[in-house]
Order: structure tokens, then C-alpha cells, then sequence
């Protein structure tokens, strides 16, 4: 899907009780990271595949769908704590809402469809206004590389644009899982190297009570929904 392709950087794992052996406990760190962008590019896909590496066929998201994925790094251990919110304009104006304070944030478009590479450019300016130069790494998301035959948005248009931008950019496919893996690696390390560098920069995990604030929906493959609790 592009020279871009990312490698999974030495010394780190994706932590799953069922895939891998447990690794040593060291510092447990909180990073809030939201997924942005238009109705369909797989915003709720790709989160699935973060929070369980699984794929399925999903819903358009009312308001905001959350999971959890740890990430180990070296000598670290990340707590993600996955935001994917609602594509649809009418949700437009309570979004900010949940990309408030995110220590990462995903500008997910569909290569296929030139509109939503657009769209997520009007994203990026609207995040520009939450967020502190310094506190968020940005990355650039071209999703749905399965469908590279009907490209209308070349690697090169994405590469640009990161490059103009000062985001960092890759390409995906949540349905088959490609790069899932090695760009949420990617992000741990740039979210710790950029942002928990910083004093105060990322809080530490403790755990608390969650409350659920949404009924279940059966149909919700997410299975909880907009929680308030680390």
C-alpha cells in the first residue's frame, strides 16, 4: 500500500491475555487517543482492530464508542484509552467534546473516496484549535487499502500532506488487519518520546470504577460506550 509502511519499532508488544505470554510490570501510563474523520472510513473498524484485533461489520457510531488496548513498550506500559467518534455531521458540534485532551489523535480517510481526504483536512484544522503544539501527536490515516483498485487518493497525496502538515502518515486496511499492529506501536513510542517527555505530559493508570453511562446495545461490537474512568 506504499512505501510508508511502518515496521514495529525493537523492544515493543501489543498486549493481548489471550496472544502473548504477560511481559514484567513496570509504569502504567494513561494515553487518550481519538479517532477523527468522516461517516464510513472505518473509524469504528480500525478501533476494533486496536482494542480486540478483530474485524467486523459496523454501525455508523452514535456520539462516541470506546476500548482499551495496552501497549508495552521497553520499559514502559501504555494504557490506550481508544475514542472513535461519530463521522456525522449532525455530531459535528459535541465531537470536541471527546478529542479534548487526547495525547494522540487518528485523522482516518478512505482512500477510496476523495471526498473524505478533504474532509479530514477540515478535521485537522478544527483539532488545531483544541490542542497545544507539543501535547498531541497527529497522524494521518489512509484506511481501507484493501480497495487499493479504486484508489482516488495516491500515497503520494497523503505523504504531502503529512509532510506539510508535520503529521506523521500511514496506510491501513482494518479488514484485513494490515499495519493495525505496527501503527499502534508506532504511536505508543511517538506518544511517549513527544509527549510523556514532558512534565506531567502523560498521568499515570490507576485503577477505578468504571460507570457506564450508555445502555448496552447488543448490536454494538464495542459492547460500552462513552465511560467515564481511565
Amino acid at each position: 500500500m506504499g512505501e510508508n509502511l511502518l515496521r514495529v519499532p525493537g523492544g515493543a508488544q501489543l498486549h493481548s491475555n489471550s496472544l502473548i505470554r504477560p511481559v514484567p510490570q513496570y509504569q502504567t501510563l494513561r494515553v487518550k487517543m481519538v479517532l477523527l474523520g468522516s461517516s464510513g472510513v472505518g473509524k469504528s473498524s480500525l478501533a476494533l482492530r486496536f482494542g480486540k484485533d478483530e474485524f467486523r461489520r459496523t454501525s455508523p457510531t452514535v456520539g462516541c464508542a470506546y476500548l482499551t488496548r495496552v501497549v508495552h513498550l521497553r520499559d514502559v506500559t501504555l494504557r490506550f484509552e481508544i475514542w472513535d467518534t461519530a463521522g456525522q455531521e449532525k455530531y459535528h458540534s459535541v465531537t470536541p467534546l471527546y478529542y479534548r485532551g487526547a495525547h494522540a489523535a487518528l485523522l482516518v480517510y478512505d482512500i477510496s473516496k476523495k471526498e473524505t481526504f478533504i474532509r479530514a483536512q477540515l478535521w485537522l484544522k478544527e483539532l488545531e484549535k483544541q490542542y497545544t503544539p507539543g501535547s498531541t501527536v497527529i497522524w494521518l490515516v489512509g484506511n481501507k487499502g484493501d480497495l487499493a483498485q479504486d484508489r482516488q487518493v495516491s500515497v503520494q497525496e497523503g505523504q504531502t500532506l503529512s509532510n506539510d502538515r508535520g503529521l506523521f502518515f500511514t496506510e491501513t486496511s482494518a479488514l484485513s488487519g494490515e499495519q493495525i499492529s505496527e501503527l499502534l506501536v508506532a504511536v505508543a513510542h511517538r506518544v511517549y518520546e513527544c509527549v510523556g517527555a514532558q512534565q506531567g505530559g502523560l498521568p499515570e493508570w490507576q485503577e477505578t470504577p468504571l460507570v457506564d453511562l450508555r445502555h448496552r446495545d447488543t448490536l454494538n461490537p464495542f459492547a460500552s460506550c462513552c465511560k467515564v474512568g481511565p
